[in-house]
């Protein structure tokens, strides 16, 4: 198993701080693991789930393993699985 979970350092939503919840090796494993944690799909977000500071002990105790920031976004783009934000550009009005 290859599901990745960084600190929760994030400032979010309700007041809460949220992790970035990843697979290393595929988006099926991803959704698997996040359904076992009982993670709603909405909370999916083009290649991580953010997940509240309350999910964490649970995630590390069902196996996701703990790293850093860092080292989650380096371990998600080696394995070709980041996909960043496009950002739109709208073409200049003359």
């Amino acid at each position: 198993m290859s599901v990745l979970i960084d600190p929760p350092n994030w400032p979010g939503p309700r007041g809460l701080l949220w992790s970035h919840l990843v697979s290393d090796a595929s988006a099926e494993e991803l959704h698997a693991f996040a359904a076992r944690l009982g993670v709603p799909r909405r909370a999916f977000d083009r290649d991580h789930y953010d997940v509240p500071e309350t999910v964490y002990g649970r995630a590390v105790a069902l196996g996701a393993e703990a790293v850093s920031s860092r080292e989650l976004v380096g371990r998600l783009t080696a394995a070709g699985l980041r996909r960043r934000k496009v950002r739109n550009k709208s073409p200049i009005s003359e």
